[in-house]
């Protein structure tokens, strides 16, 4: 199968991640780098209609209400939910996930965590979710 993919960077995420105290640096942004491994037969089409490609619009919604969704003490969980809605959609064969916050010292830097996600561990995630 050939793979083609959808890259989604430097999405701004309403989110509040961490626990800080007096003097600490907070970070004022929270950028989500995502990349979706899909099969190529969803980009490579022979007419130009929605239902022939990879709708991703339902799932940006969804990453937007995960990232407002509660307070989170790690960036980790909220991929982890992140990559539990991706699995969601069989169309989506591997995925990586980066998710970064800044400044990180002095008003510069970023610091983030990133994710490559496997056809095993998606399909490893989408058994155990119940079944909707």
């Amino acid at each position: 199968m050939s793979l083609a993919s959808i890259e989604l960077r430097d999405l701004k995420l309403q989110t509040q991640i961490g626990t800080y105290g007096p003097g600490a640096i907070i970070p004022e942004q929270h950028l989500l780098d995502l990349t979706l491994w899909i099969d190529a037969k969803l980009v490579l089409i022979s007419k130009d209609m929605m239902q022939n490609v990879f709708d991703y619009g339902p799932l940006i919604i969804e990453i937007n209400r995960l990232a407002e969704d509660c307070h989170y003490e790690t960036q980790e969980r909220l991929m982890t939910r992140i990559t539990e809605a991706c699995a969601k959609y069989s169309e989506i064969k591997a995925m990586d996930i980066g998710l970064r916050k800044l400044p990180v010292y002095a008003g510069s830097g970023s610091l983030g965590v990133r994710l490559s996600v496997d056809s095993l561990t998606l399909n490893n995630l989408r058994s155990s979710s119940p079944s909707e």
